[in-house]
């Protein structure tokens, strides 16, 4: 399957550059040539190539298919930002494939990455989403500090809740507690974790403290064992 990412199928018959780039110089196709096309909101199409160009590659819409989420939930990860930039794209992309609704990142006490740029971490969520067939592409948001996210979030009792954290107090298994089909924000920290007043704070705005297992996670495996953890919860209900 050739597919291919173009943000506004419905308005525009002209693929981006980069995946213009991609299907004419890379993969060779020609006018006729058939494709498939997403645009990250669940619209699934097929399509031919009618002017095969590198830049502006044009295309007629053979057939359209809207598909529905395959989860009756949404999952929210707010998490630090790791120092290293190269980890927190791995967790962008793994959590991208496993099935993530909404990843805002946080500006916490103990950040070492305090800026951000959120065009390159799109470009990897749109090709880890075309790589697992994922027609529903995750929203990257801007970086956030955590107390502004806290109330952003306000006192939401629509959704669960969760802040993982390493330190000592009465912390049950994420998986364990994770209610079925149930909107969730989990919040993960910094390489230095949170600090003690954030997760006070977290607290005080519902969220509740749990463990993601008995090792010490870096960072971005903290916050893809969460996605996981939430899947495989709703998976193991649903089969």
């Amino acid at each position: 399957m050739n597919l291919f990412y173009s943000p506004n199928l419905l308005y525009n018959n002209i693929l981006p550059e980069d995946e213009s780039t991609h299907a004419v110089k890379v993969l060779r196709l020609k006018n006729g040539d058939e494709i498939d096309l997403i645009d990250g909101k669940g619209l699934y199409c097929k399509a031919k190539i009618t002017l095969a160009h590198s830049k502006h590659c044009e295309f007629q819409i053979i057939e359209k298919i809207f598909t529905e989420k395959n989860r009756t939930f949404s999952l929210h990860i707010a998490i630090a930002p790791t120092k290293n930039i190269d980890r927190f794209e791995w967790f962008v992309e793994k959590s991208s494939e496993i099935g993530v609704d909404t990843i805002t990142p946080l500006l916490c006490h103990f950040s070492q990455r305090k800026t951000l740029k959120t065009e390159r971490l799109e470009k990897i969520i749109v090709a880890a989403c075309k790589q697992s067939q994922n027609f529903y592409f995750p929203q990257i948001k801007e970086l956030t500090n955590f107390e502004t996210f806290l109330q952003q979030i306000g006192n939401d009792n629509v959704c669960q809740k969760y802040i993982a954290h390493c330190y000592q107090c009465e912390k049950p298994l994420l998986q364990s507690i994770c209610l079925l089909a149930t909107n969730t924000i989990i919040l993960i920290g910094p390489e230095g974790d949170f600090s003690r007043e954030e997760v006070l704070l977290a607290e005080k705005y519902g969220f509740v403290s749990v463990s993601l297992g008995s090792s010490r996670l870096r960072t971005e495996t903290a916050g893809m064992i969460s996605c996981a953890m939430v899947q495989f919860v709703n998976h193991r209900e649903i089969s």
